[in-house]
């Protein structure tokens, strides 16, 4: 009976997801989920190995493109300039790269910024 009662409890362990950023030549690169038309502004944790975002602008002509790319930048202290998206443009999942900016300032985001 107790070989079953610890199976159960490494059943329950949940595994704790982590933001994949990958170092490009000019800086890093990491995943974000949009959620558009959300009630605020705001990183809403982890999901599917990418930082969730929650943002107000509707997805129409690039204006969670545009929502985006300022509240990341905000979020980390770079220029707008310095971040871009190299995939995903008409998705919901994009590919994000920073300019001039080392890996543990995203992680450092996260752990700063529990989600709300």
């Amino acid at each position: 009976m107790e070989g079953n009662h610890k199976d159960m409890e490494a059943k329950d362990e949940v595994p704790r997801e982590k933001l994949v950023v990958m170092e490009t030549g000019e800086g890093i690169a990491f995943q974000v989920l949009v959620q558009p038309r959300a009630a605020r502004n705001e990183l809403a944790g982890l999901q599917q190995g990418a930082l969730k975002i929650r943002l107000t602008a509707p997805p129409v002509e690039g204006e969670a493109n545009d929502a985006c790319i300022r509240y990341v930048a905000g979020l980390l202290g770079v220029p707008r300039s310095s971040v871009d998206i190299l995939r995903g443009r008409t998705s919901r999942k994009k590919t994000l790269r920073v300019r001039g900016l080392p890996p543990q300032a995203v992680q450092k985001l996260l752990t700063d910024s529990p989600p709300s």
